[in-house]
């Protein structure tokens, strides 16, 4: 362990699955471009669709709505803005890559656990005479907290309003059928689950028309141009392929998750841990450190060995205040104390130990009771 570091960082990214690194080096080096009439581009164009059937059986989706884009972000910023509307409403919990996209859109707030205001929700939509959309993320990625999606799009539906989820911390976490969702958009990301960096989707339902923010070629139905990304598909496909075959493998990862917490609380009792009685992922925990910042247990983690992060991993690789936290009102020190450990199917129950020796070793160096 002095060795190689305790990686707990999953939701931020995660490993490459050794499945998808060996499906990734088989395919370089051919000319992969799917808009090829040729024999060759007739094959890249069977491997990308077969990456677009892999991931639509992991979700239940139709293949030919899977929309392949550069990430969650531009999935994100393609469903909020590729539509007509007169209103989007949207929570105050939202990754920054929503929140940054709708910037005059109408917030909904978040009870103590976390969780949106259902309410709340049905009387701004209430007072709404347009074409609106709901975007409402699945799962938190700081947290761990999961939307009640079927009750959000019962509401909107009420009020003809159509929704969209940010899936991507949820996709391969907890079990997904978009086709029964009632949802009308859905983001997802292959990093989360395994595979590259730098290749995404958005997931629409029949009858979405949207405005392409990349016009050229036409390629993916003319809704999202420029060559595709076909080696990020493949691994996306093949990362989906083997998520769906383990559906025990996030058992074995709450397991784990909830050992951490049950050693954790027996060793502080008084440890704050966020979100821990209403729905979560099964691989997050949020957990407050009294007296410490949030900056510095990451630091000092990180001296002992352990990478982890205070919530949503940000381009300037510095730890800011928890908005999702500072949204719950809970008080100021879970706003600035929060990190955020989630596991993943490499973690060990080794590792778990050494991460409880971690935190305390750290939590008694800061309050000088080594």
């Amino acid at each position: 362990m002095e060795n190689a570091p305790i990686y707990l960082d999953y939701n931020a990214t995660t490993p490459l699955r050794a499945e998808v690194k060996v499906e990734l080096l088989g395919s370089l080096g051919e000319p992969n471009n799917p808009s090829s009439i040729h024999s060759l581009g007739r094959s890249a164009r069977r491997r990308l669709e077969k990456s677009r059937n892999q991931i639509a059986t992991l979700i239940n989706s139709p293949t030919e709505n899977i929309i392949f884009t550069s990430g969650g972000t531009e999935a994100n910023n393609l469903a909020l803005k590729g539509g007509q509307y007169t209103d989007i409403i949207v929570s105050s919990i939202e990754h920054e890559a929503v929140l940054s996209a709708t910037s005059d859109a109408k917030k909904i707030s978040v009870d103590k656990d976390g969780i949106v205001i259902l309410p709340e929700l049905e009387n701004v939509l209430a007072n709404i005479n347009g074409n609106c959309l709901v975007s409402i993320m699945w799962a938190n990625n700081e947290t761990g907290v999961i939307q009640p999606i079927k009750e959000i799009v019962e509401i909107a539906s009420k009020y003809g309003a159509r929704v969209h989820s940010d899936a991507v911390q949820a996709l391969g976490k907890i079990p997904i059928n978009f086709r029964e969702s009632g949802l009308s958009m859905m983001s997802i990301s292959a990093h989360k689950i395994g595979g590259p960096t730098g290749i995404g989707a958005l997931v629409i339902a029949d009858g979405v028309e949207l405005k392409p923010a990349l016009v050229g070629g036409g390629q993916e139905k003319g809704r999202r141009s420029g060559t595709e990304n076909i080696l990020g598909a493949i691994g996306f496909g093949k990362a989906a392929e083997v998520v769906a075959q383990n559906p025990a493998e996030n058992k074995r990862i709450q397991k784990l998750r909830d050992l951490f917490e049950t050693k954790l609380s027996q060793c502080f009792p008084k440890v704050n841990i966020l979100s821990q009685n209403v729905p979560r992922l099964g691989n997050t925990s949020a957990v407050v450190m009294p007296g410490v910042l949030a900056e510095t247990q990451v630091m000092g983690f990180d001296l002992e060995g352990v990478c982890l992060s205070a919530g949503a991993a940000c381009s300037s690789g510095k730890v800011k205040r928890s908005h999702v936290v500072e949204a719950m009102k809970i008080g100021d020190e879970p706003t600035t104390n929060t990190i955020r450990v989630s596991f993943g199917w490499d973690s060990t129950e080794l590792e778990i130990d050494f991460l409880v020796d971690s935190w305390l070793k750290i939590y008694n160096r800061a309050n000088k009771k080594i």
